[in-house]
């Protein structure tokens, strides 16, 4: 009787773990990213993307992404950043330069949340193989698929960015992280 009991606990003790474990948050920049949170403060918790937290205050967008929504982020990473031409994101950060920060900044996002549910089932419709949004800056980026492991994102300049981590739900919206910064063609 008491092995029954004890066998009846670790199997509801196992059920109990598996659930939790599978009710997890997404994981960026070694943080959970909790859905109850906004796009802002959820970029703002990854130390992947603090390069791109001080470019939104700079640019001064905080309550654009913090606002309800909804939005969709392809949230590029502080190596993003980091491969920019040379001296363009210091040159980007000045107060002088602060409404072509935001343009670069609008062109890595979309109104409207989009999953890659949503993305992929548009790509499967379209006849060329990607998918054409426009971004808040009011350009327009081309999402495709990448060998059918993942989704790239392309920049009217050819930036190319590789969707590493998708779907983080967000309060209002979804960020997606990428490994590059889509710029505006020149």
């Amino acid at each position: 009787m008491k092995r029954t009991s004890s066998l009846l606990f670790a199997l509801l003790l196992l059920v109990a773990v598996t659930a939790l474990a599978a009710d997890k948050n997404p994981v960026v920049g070694g943080q959970e990213m909790l859905p109850s949170n906004n796009v802002f403060q959820n970029l703002s918790r990854s130390a992947d993307h603090t390069t791109f937290v001080k470019a939104i205050k700079a640019a001064g967008l905080e309550q654009t992404l913090e606002g309800p929504g909804p939005i969709t982020i392809f949230a590029p990473t502080n190596k993003a950043f980091s491969e920019m031409p040379e001296g363009l994101l210091d040159k980007l950060m000045k107060p002088e330069n602060k409404e072509e920060l935001k343009k670069v900044l609008l062109y890595n996002m979309v109104a409207g949340k989009l999953s890659t549910a949503d993305l992929k089932k548009k790509l499967q419709e379209s006849k060329n193989g990607s998918v054409e949004v426009t971004s808040m800056e009011g350009a327009k980026l081309k999402v495709a698929d990448h060998n059918g492991m993942h989704l790239m994102i392309h920049s009217e300049d050819d930036d190319i960015g590789m969707f590493s981590i998708w779907d983080v739900p967000c309060s209002n919206g979804l960020i997606d992280v990428v490994d590059n910064v889509m710029q505006l063609k020149d």
